[in-house]
């Protein structure tokens, strides 16, 4: 008995811990059970021998166990496109045959929108929150299971969900996972939670025409953040909605059946068109104001394509008569001793204090009252401010542009009065979605483009970027996103077509993170989420000027594309 026992136990090594012995064929639900009070948040998933898996997979021999949970990056993925099942079910059993789309990431949550005979309210908001509860109290198990396409097509398309159907005819295994959540059936791609219990912290916040579905983030430390309104990035979007309308684009389904038929390039030069009437507006309002708004402060997160933004931006003004003078922040690092530590004791060169504010405002105060002003030029050698004979006088009518993480924090320029500057917010609000359920995040958008740049132009691989990427959106979430609604105008930078093009690029590269890596998991996840679009091959159609050729090359503006952070 003993030696049968024996072979029934399996060891494996948990959290850098242990071995621990278990019986062949436990799940991972099962083991996070003797784990989970060990650990501070939810535990939703595991890496098994640095493999992604879900909980509820079954161990069959000896293996090394990671449990991930709410508060990372993975989790907070796993748990909201788990809730998401359950808004989506909990809407069609409200609503009959109505129609659930989730939009885009806004004020810390998800924007949906649910399409019925009637707009939704307030009350219907709160209806929705109670059946959800009850779906969740219910703990259901979410079921999956692997189905043949044409079976999955008639599924979609009885629901309705026909940009799910259409984008099946474009994948290459011939079958699919599917999820069920009571009777609900549907498509996810990405893992669940076990079951629908596991999904207790929500808010729905309803935000006329659709809802908000906030949960715990883990750069909140595991907590559901309070709603805070972005009435700005929120019309940007819905001015992002009207030009796919413009552009017949909705789902991923739809650019690849013009990158199929061959049909992208007029698609490619209105979608250009559109980024460069918008940069001509924007000059055209600095124009109007130029008299009381002398300083253009513009500010992005990483990779948003700012440095392309600014160089289109100046030349609109040029277009208008106005001559713009820049002036770069990095001129303005304080010597290199003297900048802040973050909490691990690395230099902070994404602090403000990074900067000399004191001798800046002092330039920039001179600069504009007309005085002919020598400005530092900082070398990244010696990590000293040298005086090269650099100097800067303006005319009146002149504006000084500047581009930086800090741009739209007042602090930065806290000499200058509100009154005096023009802030431009510039990020890639990612406009297409996967289909009705899946959408594709800011984020991610920006991470590919990263990749692609960093390889291109800092010899940087894959993993280099990736290993940096969470610190990026730590200074991100504290540097950037904070001041993002104090801009006077916002410019979206993403291009609809944008990962059909990025593929070729970062497929590759993705590939060369090896299985054993940290990010693997994360490499993988990228690398299933671009299989979705047929690879854009040809780049006759793309502008030199374009905010793609910074990632890409071939860019106009040659000198500038290895600048942006």
């Amino acid at each position: 008995m003993g030696s049968k026992k024996l072979q029934n136990d399996i060891s494996i090594t948990i959290n850098e811990q242990g071995p621990y012995k278990y019986e062949r064929g436990i799940s991972l639900e099962e083991i996070s059970k003797d784990f989970q009070h060990n650990v501070k948040y939810l535990i939703v998933a595991a890496l098994v021998d640095n493999e992604l898996k879900e909980l509820k997979y079954t161990l069959d021999e000896d293996c090394e166990v990671k449990f991930i949970d709410l508060c990372s990056s993975i989790g907070s993925r796993i748990y909201q496109r788990s809730l998401a099942f359950v808004f989506i079910r909990a809407c069609l059993e409200i609503f009959s045959s109505c129609k659930v789309s989730v939009e885009h990431s806004i004020s810390k949550g998800l924007y949906c929108e649910v399409h019925y005979k009637r707009p939704i309210n307030a009350e219907d908001v709160e209806r929705i929150q109670q059946r959800m509860q009850e779906i969740i109290e219910e703990d259901v198990v979410f079921e999956k299971s692997r189905i043949p396409l044409d079976e999955a097509k008639d599924i979609f398309r009885d629901y309705g969900q026909m940009g799910k159907v259409r984008l099946l005819k474009y994948r290459e295994k011939p079958y699919i996972n599917i999820y069920q959540c009571g009777w609900l059936k549907n498509y996810f791609y990405g893992y669940m939670v076990p079951s629908t219990g596991y999904l207790k912290d929500f808010k729905l916040h309803y935000y006329a025409p659709g809802v908000v579905l906030q949960f715990p983030r883990f750069e909140d430390q595991g907590q559901v953040p309070d709603f805070q309104e972005h009435p700005k990035l929120f019309k940007v979007f819905r001015e992002s909605e009207k030009w796919g309308e413009i552009l017949e684009i909705d789902y991923v389904a739809s650019l690849n059946d013009l990158i199929v038929t061959q049909k992208e390039g007029e698609f490619i030069r209105i979608a250009e068109a559109l980024h460069e009437k918008k940069i001509a507006k924007i000059a055209d309002s600095i124009t109007e104001n130029i008299k009381e708004k002398r300083v253009v402060l513009i500010a992005g997160p990483s990779s948003s394509g700012k440095t392309t933004f600014a160089q289109r931006l100046m030349i609109q003004l040029k277009v208008n008569g106005i001559k713009p003078i820049a002036i770069s922040l990095d001129d303005y690092f304080v010597d290199r001793e003297n900048t802040p530590l973050d909490e691990e004791g690395q230099y902070d060169f994404e602090s403000l204090y990074a900067i000399d504010l004191k001798l800046f405002n002092r330039d920039l105060e001179r600069i504009l009252s007309g005085e002919e002003v020598e400005i530092p030029t900082f070398n990244f050698h010696t990590g000293k401010r040298e005086y090269r004979g650099h100097k800067i006088q303006i005319q009146a009518d002149q504006p000084i542009i500047l581009e930086g993480i800090h741009a739209l924090n007042d602090q930065l320029t806290a000499a200058i009065s509100k009154n005096n500057k023009f802030k431009i917010y510039i990020s890639a609000l990612t406009q297409l979605n996967v289909d009705e359920h899946n959408r594709i995040p800011t984020t991610d958008t920006r991470l590919v483009r990263r990749i692609v740049r960093d390889s291109k132009f800092r010899s940087n691989d894959a993993e280099t970027t990736l290993a940096m990427w969470s610190s990026v959106r730590r200074g991100e979430e504290k540097n950037i996103f904070p001041f993002q609604e104090e801009a006077d105008t916002m410019f979206n930078s993403a291009l609809f077509y944008e990962l059909s093009l990025l593929k070729k690029y970062a497929e590759p590269l993705l590939r060369q993170v090896h299985n054993t890596s940290t990010y693997y998991s994360e490499a993988k996840r990228l690398l299933k989420f671009l299989n979705y679009f047929i690879s854009l091959e040809n780049e006759e159609d793309i502008p030199k000027t374009s905010i793609l050729r910074e990632f890409i090359g071939g860019s106009s503006f040659h000198k500038e594309e290895k600048k942006e952070d």
